[in-house]
């Protein structure tokens, strides 16, 4: 099985050598590692360099543009697995708990891992307000594209090669609504998705911020809502209305 894992890195150099390391010495040769940096200021090109160097394996493309989906949809492009997965460059998923996906993908064209499910481990224990923020966002999904899923916004996700190369073109640039997007053109699509039960640690240097955040992200499913509408014409006078920091950029359907 080839197997492809991207990390998007936006301003990870104090973060992305240890899940590097992690990944490289769990997957050796059996892997292509694509780093994909998206807007970084600081010296993370600089860390994964150093690591390539040790891990032959280990690829990178590198962006001024920023965002996690548009990081994640150009590392899909580059990606050449038979499996296409990506992970968060914080190691909040380490190697082994992303090697659940890969244990349970057979018979799936998906396989995403799950911080909610009766089985998930979540190290140490969220704040209240962030784990309010992130039932309300699961109901926003549930009520606006009636997703299922228990926790769409886990950064472990791993697909089929079919599935990557068919809904590419189908993906619009999105920052907290790209999961949804994806599990939304899958479900059209009729793809089968398992949600697996991983064990997730709460990592240090987030650049979460919990006032912002849950504005941010109800507007981005909004905004996802509108296009996937008989209203999609509304989207320019939304864009114009919403204040710069709430801004979610996004490639238009």
């Amino acid at each position: 099985m080839k197997l492809s894992i991207i990390i998007p890195a936006h301003n990870e150099e104090n973060r992305i050598a240890r899940t590097l390391e992690d990944y490289g010495k769990k997957y050796g040769k059996n892997a292509e590692i694509i780093v994909v940096l998206n807007g970084c200021k600081d010296n993370t090109i600089g860390i994964v360099k150093k690591l390539k160097k040790k891990y032959a394996q280990i690829r990178y493309l590198n962006f001024q543009q920023s965002g996690k989906g548009f990081a994640i949809i150009e590392g899909f492009k580059a990606a050449k697995g038979d499996f296409i997965g990506f992970a968060d460059a914080d190691d909040a998923t380490t190697a082994l708990e992303f090697n659940r996906l890969i244990e349970e993908i057979d018979g799936f064209d998906g396989a995403i891992g799950s911080r909610w499910m009766k089985d998930s481990i979540i190290i140490p224990k969220q704040p209240l307000a962030r784990i309010i923020a992130g039932r309300a966002f699961n109901l926003l999904n549930r009520m606006m594209f009636g997703l299922k899923f228990k926790d769409t916004q886990c950064g472990a996700k791993l697909f089929t090669k079919k599935v990557v190369n068919k809904i590419i073109p189908k993906l619009g640039i999105t920052e907290w609504a790209f999961d949804a997007d994806l599990l939304y053109e899958m479900k059209r699509e009729g793809f089968k998705v398992k949600e697996v039960a991983i064990k997730w640690q709460d990592v240090g240097g987030s650049k979460l911020n919990i006032l912002k955040t849950p504005l941010r992200m109800f507007l981005s499913l909004l905004r996802l809502r509108l296009i996937y509408s008989p209203f999609k014409f509304i989207i320019k006078l939304y864009d114009k209305a919403v204040p710069e920091w709430m801004k979610i950029h996004h490639g238009l359907k």
